[in-house]
């Protein structure tokens, strides 16, 4: 069933209106017609609605249902990424919405692909923000996964002070003792939040990781291989919530 991400401001009691460029996706791209059936989301929700009549800018659908979008399970998963390419980038945002990451926070550090915020343009904010919102409706998730504007690493790493119950680890190809695993049970006590720390292409400098050790956050090993940014993404978080107990279903 196709799912879409509305605002509040749609919904009434009963009915759920489309225009702008909702509408052009829902009923010119996705061929929506009048008796179409599929779900709308909100915070927290989700409804199925029933199109009853189709304009030629504007549409309403009938709430026929309602149910409650489990939140995400807590400890919350989040992902701080020095700055990759933008393409490698919009890959990672949409599986990090899949994998039920809560927020992202860009960092900029000495091999980010940029060093400023002021570099990314209106026009890409809003594109990432589409393919958040895409990939949430595509996954049926119930919220919007947070993506912060970029700050330095050395200021991230000092915003984890200000965290005693935050658990922050970066994967590393040099030499290091631990696996996740390893790591998250000897830094499993009373963890309110996990962060996975992740470099740019070219990983982090020699510097930032002497830095990273010394301000407690811990290098863990994905094995020998040396992989891309957004692959190391995607297996940092999966085994992070796998050992943390996040990926069990409903009971």
């Amino acid at each position: 069933m196709r799912r879409y991400w509305i605002e509040s401001e749609q919904k009434n009691e009963n009915e759920v209106r489309f225009d702008g460029e909702q509408f052009h996706h829902i009923f010119d791209v996705c061929r929506q017609e009048v008796g179409s059936k599929f779900e709308v989301l909100l915070p927290g929700e989700a409804y199925l609605v029933e199109v009853l009549e189709i304009g030629k800018r504007s549409a309403r659908a009938n709430i026929i249902e309602q149910r409650v979008i489990e939140p995400l399970p807590r400890p919350y998963v989040n992902l701080a990424l020095c700055v990759p390419r933008f393409n490698v980038l919009e890959s990672i945002l949409e599986k990090a919405v899949e994998m039920g990451v809560h927020e992202i926070q860009l960092l900029s550090s000495d091999f980010s692909f940029i060093k400023k915020s002021e570099k990314i343009s209106p026009n890409k904010w809003e594109r990432w923000e589409k393919i958040i919102r895409s990939s949430t409706q595509q996954s049926g998730r119930g919220d919007l996964m947070e993506l912060k504007t970029p700050i330095t690493l050395d200021n991230f790493v000092q915003s984890l002070t200000q965290k005693p119950s935050s658990m922050c680890l970066f994967g590393y190809e040099g030499s290091t003792p631990l696996s996740v695993k390893e790591f998250f049970q000897k830094n499993s006590g009373k963890v309110e939040e996990a962060w996975i720390l992740v470099g740019a292409e070219g990983g982090f400098s020699h510097a930032e990781v002497d830095k990273l050790k010394t301000s407690g956050v811990g290098p863990v090993t994905l094995g020998p291989q040396i992989l891309r940014v957004e692959t190391a993404c995607l297996a940092l978080t999966s085994v992070l919530k796998y050992e943390m107990g996040l990926m069990r279903g409903k009971l």
